[in-house]
Parts: structure tokens; sequence; C-alpha cells
């Protein structure tokens, strides 16, 4: 990627998806797979919007990550690795089962940068997820995009936070993973395919998918302050490999609180920020 690659034609490009209801199936699906981490909020449980209306193509039209090809919506960035950066969840009223949800999708930035690593490209995405009552849930994904790995990445240091408000264990394997990769309808083989995951992308092992950690700290902010924040954004800081014991730590401020994951190395893999 240069800086001469220009995608400012990409600038809001919009997508709708499919409308889809939320059924009754597959809030049994979603619960049987993060239970006991769910927040009982007298409605549809919190992260469930990223089980609807993903991008469904068919094979051939995927690439060898087992992404959607680029160049239909998002951009065709030059960089084939691509992860879920992070992102910010406003909601405004709860789903419930039987809702009729339609995702409308927006790029708003596509941003080149320099990082340790090499280039990056970062492109942001505005959702709105609406039922006939009118928006529910307003979000921002950051996505990045990054060079073919040649290596495995330099393990990244013990630096997780202690003193947590609050903190809580979840005991995350295989069957988790591939679960939530068929809930979302996520393709990427970094999460399911451990070879492709050491061999081609360089990681020690299957990656923790990055909305399933949001959706981890989602519900626990939610434990924490007794009810559903009004906003929360996330941040990935480190990937989190292999089944593990990960642990989620929350912690209060005048704000709302601040909560993290932490991998089995005691390595800080997701912050996160929730508000009141």
């Amino acid at each position: 990627m240069t800086e001469q690659t220009d995608f400012s034609a990409w600038i809001d490009r919009t997508d709708k998806g499919l409308p889809e209801e939320v059924t009754g199936r597959l809030l049994d699906r979603y619960r049987a797979t993060l239970d006991p981490h769910l927040v009982d909020t007298g409605h549809a449980p919190a992260g469930i919007h990223w089980c609807l209306s993903p991008p469904a193509v068919t094979a051939a039209l995927l690439g060898q990550d087992g992404h959607p090809q680029k160049g239909g919506f998002l951009p065709p960035v030059p960089l084939p690795r691509r992860m879920w950066a992070g992102g910010e969840l406003e909601f405004l009223d709860p789903l419930r089962e039987g809702d009729i949800v339609t995702r409308t999708s927006r790029i708003a930035d596509i941003r080149r940068k320099e990082g340790r690593s090499g280039v990056l490209c970062f492109v942001t995405v505005n959702h709105e997820h609406a039922t006939h009552r009118g928006v529910a849930i307003r979000e921002r994904q950051d996505i990045v995009y990054r060079a073919a790995a040649t290596a495995p990445a330099t393990a990244a240091p013990a630096n997780a936070r202690g003193d947590a408000d609050l903190q809580a264990e979840v005991q995350v394997d295989t069957v988790m993973l591939f679960r939530y990769s068929a809930l979302t309808f996520n393709g990427h083989r970094i999460h399911y395919d451990e070879h492709y995951a050491r061999a081609v992308e360089f990681y020690p092992g299957l990656v923790i998918h990055g909305p399933l950690q949001a959706t981890l700290l989602l519900n626990f902010a939610a434990t924490l302050g007794g009810g559903m924040p009004r906003k929360f954004s996330f941040r990935g800081e480190s990937p989190a490999c292999g089944a593990q014991t990960l642990r989620l730590r929350a912690w209060k401020n005048a704000g709302g609180s601040e909560l993290a994951t932490v991998t089995g190395d005691n390595v800080t893999a997701m912050t996160g920020t929730a508000t009141w």
C-alpha cells in the first residue's frame, strides 16, 4: 500500500443488510454458547446484534482467509490481514424477541498509518440497527488491515492491571470459538482453523474473536453497573490466542467503569469503557 493509494471514492458508501428476526431459536443458541456470562435484562441479551444480518456470500467470493473478498462494500485495501480493532456502541432501545432488525452501514473514514509492524489501513464503518420502533443501536466499527505476517510476533509483555473492583473468569475453548463463528457467520479461519492461524497468519493458536471479548465485557459492565450501559467502547490491545481461562476485570470511576480482558499470560487483550 503506497501513499498514492486513494480510496476516497469509498467514503460514504452504504450497505443495507437484509432484515432479520430475533428468533427464539437464535436466542437459545446464543445463550447456550455464552451462558453463564450473559446478564438477564428482560430483553434480548447484549451483543446479539452481532449475530444479525452478517454478509452472506458464496464460497467462490471468499478470500483465502475466509472473509468476503474486498472491493464490494469495503475498499480493496492491498493488505491481506484484517482484524476488528475496536468500536463503540450506543444503546437507544433494547432488542426484543420477535423484532425484525435492519442494519444500515456507511463507510465513514479510511486512514493510512505507519505502525511498529509496518503500514496499517484503518477503515471506520458506522452501523445503525433499527426495528419498527426506530434505531435501537448505533455502532462504530474500526477495522484494521495489515501486511502479511512472515514470522510469529514477539510475545506481548505481562502488563495487566490488577486491583479490580470486580473480576470473573471465562473458560474459552475451541467449541465456544466455533459456535461463536457460526452464530455470527464469521468465516475468518483464524478462529477455527488452527493450522491456518499458525502457519499462514503466524498466531500462536486460534484467535479469540474481538466481538466475543467485547460481548463478555459488555455483559460484565452490566453486572457492575446494575443494568445496560448507555454507551460502551472497546479496543483490541493484543491478540488472545488458544483455549484458556480469560479473565474479565472492571474498575469503577466517576463516569462509569473501565474494563479489560486479561489472558492466561497476564496480558491485556482488550480494554473497554462503559457509561450510563
